[in-house]
């Protein structure tokens, strides 16, 4: 059976993606903890290596950028390209699905490093840079979440790769569970960093 007609299979055979309520949200929190997973990695690899390497605000979040869209239409294609299908096939899909969730996500991590006095200036030996990161993947996935929600009702964004029935990537509700830790140690280092 080729690639081709083992997607097509697949899509007989998995339900159809909720359009509205409760439903429609569990899926888009879901498409963006997925999301979040090659975010956060491309963003604390593009932080850590800008403000290590000494390089401008500008030059860490351009390799921030660069890394977070890398790594997150990475970790959408390989589950895709392990079952068989074609690279060209799988950039259109990796393209719809995780660009418009990162972009998102990738403007309000930015923004919140550079507002939060001194997090680019930190470094990555210090709790402030990590707690402000932390703060800002948490709050960028969740300014993600409608976005992803208003895509997944229109029949875009994460339900091109729904619609092959292959899934891959970290459980998420492992990522769940570590953006919540996350969230709270960015939240301590932050009200530390304040009152102190």
């Amino acid at each position: 059976m080729d690639a081709t007609s083992h997607t097509h299979d697949h899509h007989h055979h998995h339900h159809e993606m909720p359009t509205e309520g409760a439903a429609l949200t569990a899926v888009a929190v879901s498409a963006t903890l997925h999301c979040l997973t090659g975010c956060a990695l491309g963003e604390i690899a593009g932080m850590a290596i800008g403000t290590a390497a000494g390089f401008s605000n500008l030059g860490t979040i351009a390799l921030s950028v660069f890394l977070a869209f890398l790594f997150g239409y990475t970790l959408t294609s390989l589950p895709l390209l392990r079952a068989g299908l074609a690279l060209s096939a799988v950039i259109p899909i990796a393209l719809a699905s995780d660009t418009f969730s990162i972009a998102t996500m990738e403007i309000v991590d930015n923004v919140i490093m550079l507002v939060v006095p001194g997090a680019m200036d930190a470094g990555p030996g210090t709790l402030l840079f990590w707690g402000s990161l932390c703060v800002a993947l948490v709050v960028a996935g969740a300014f993600a979440v409608p976005v992803n929600r208003w895509l997944i009702a229109r029949g875009k964004g994460h339900v091109a790769v729904h619609e092959t029935g292959i899934h891959g990537g970290p459980p998420v509700r492992v990522v769940a569970w570590a953006a919540g830790i996350a969230g709270v140690f960015g939240t301590i280092v932050l009200l530390a960093e304040a009152l102190s």
